[in-house]
């Protein structure tokens, strides 16, 4: 193996999650460790987009005590952004650009934090690199709340974001147990083709105060049938609690959600609203007083309840790749393998850029029930151990401490 002597460039994309923050610290404090090969460590700010535009931070001694707050930092702490390479073969303007980058820096080692796109913003400037001879190695660092990348037993961010989701539920349905007639009511939850982060909510089932309905992408959405669901539970409990992906579709596809027409660089539909409109067809196709909430950006945005095992992974995926580069690995995207269920145990591994890019992985039919509205214990079995463990955020004046890098 070619021994490669030069720094380090890491980066954060797309949809942040409560330890994409946690991740970056395994990234900093591994290369600290790995000095020998890697000299220095700089961060893009806002993505791919920062390298493009030379705006870097250089991570130094006086940086020490923001990267220890890392750990406990929500969002994306030097920026993120959905920026989409063209094909370099098209168009090769912005290669040139971060090779030139690149050179400038010296940078032999390239880490990239994020979800399917990001993925395939690595496969596209790694096989550019190769074409050009420029000896860089690249790997991808998994990360999104809705648990969606292939090849990977589950991804940073879903364990916190489905802590998050089921304990809100919960706070819900004990909401709704103040009157002795309740309402029916509709949480939206996050997921466009995939419902982990919406299964996620049976997990408040265990302490008895979860969904009585849950709906999924994975299973064509009936308003019929769902009228018919809604009006069962209402009439044997005087209320009922749904939970429901942003991204249902009816047996045509299409989306029910009241999606603005907007899509974002990759060409995903901005999704919202379903949960009002569901309320609204209770109310009156029913005649039913219903209630609609949506959970938006504080499904991933919640540092004050992540999950201790979440926040471990997390670091650890940041760990494994920095020693996957140093060690020869390239082109390549960590992954979580789960090694044992009772009691829970995980190692970590590597898998083809390529393949990872752009594929999403769904909830297996054998997670969903006949009904289609609801989740099996083959889901709450796998989701569970991930929720577990509290991270004991710092406080100051009651509020919690968060970096701050400059």
């Amino acid at each position: 193996m070619k021994k490669l002597v030069g720094n380090l460039m890491y980066g954060q994309s797309g949809g942040p999650t409560s330890v994409i923050n946690s991740s970056a610290y395994g990234v900093i404090t591994e290369a600290k460790r790995q000095s020998e090969f890697i000299k220095d460590v700089y961060v893009m700010k806002h993505g791919i987009e920062g390298a493009l535009n030379e705006d870097l931070l250089l991570i130094g001694p006086n940086n020490e005590d923001q990267v220890e707050l890392l750990k406990y930092t929500p969002g994306s702490a030097f920026g993120s952004i959905r920026h989409k390479l063209p094909d370099y073969r098209e168009d090769d303007s912005k290669y040139v650009r971060l090779l030139y980058i690149f050179r400038k820096y010296n940078i032999r080692y390239f880490l990239y934090n994020g979800g399917n796109d990001s993925m395939d913003t690595c496969a596209k400037i790694a096989e550019y690199m190769d074409t050009i001879d420029y000896d860089v190695r690249i790997i991808g660092i998994p990360k999104t709340i809705d648990n969606d990348l292939p090849f990977t037993d589950h991804t940073p961010g879903f364990g916190s974001a489905a802590k998050f989701i089921s304990n809100t539920i919960m706070e819900i349905y004990y909401d709704m147990l103040a009157y002795p007639k309740g309402k029916v009511t509709i949480v939206e939850i996050m997921g466009r083709h995939a419902g982990w982060l919406t299964a996620s909510s049976a997990l408040a089932n265990l302490n008895g105060f979860g969904p009585d309905l849950i709906y999924l992408p994975e299973v064509p959405f009936s308003i019929e049938k769902f009228k018919e669901d809604v009006k069962e539970i209402y009439q044997k409990k005087k209320q009922c609690l749904v939970a429901v992906s942003e991204g249902i579709t009816n047996e045509e596809g299409v989306f029910l959600s009241s999606s603005s027409g907007l899509k974002d660089a990759f060409g995903h539909f901005q999704l919202g609203g379903v949960a009002s409109k569901l309320a609204q067809t209770v109310s009156n196709d029913l005649g039913i007083s219903s209630r609609s909430v949506e959970f938006g950006s504080t499904q991933r945005a919640a540092s004050h309840i992540q999950s201790l095992t979440d926040v471990k992974e997390a670091i650890g995926v940041g760990e494994e790749a920095v020693k996957g580069l140093v060690n020869g690995r390239d082109k390549v995207m960590v992954v979580i393998r789960r090694t044992s269920d009772e009691p829970y145990e995980i190692d970590y591994g590597f898998y083809d850029l390529k393949a990872c890019a752009n594929v999403e992985k769904k909830v297996p039919q054998a997670m969903i029930n006949k009904e289609g509205n609801g989740v099996t214990k083959a889901f709450i079995d796998y989701a569970l151990p991930l929720i577990q463990g509290e991270n004991n955020n710092p406080y100051e004046n009651g509020l919690q401490k968060f970096a701050k890098f400059k």
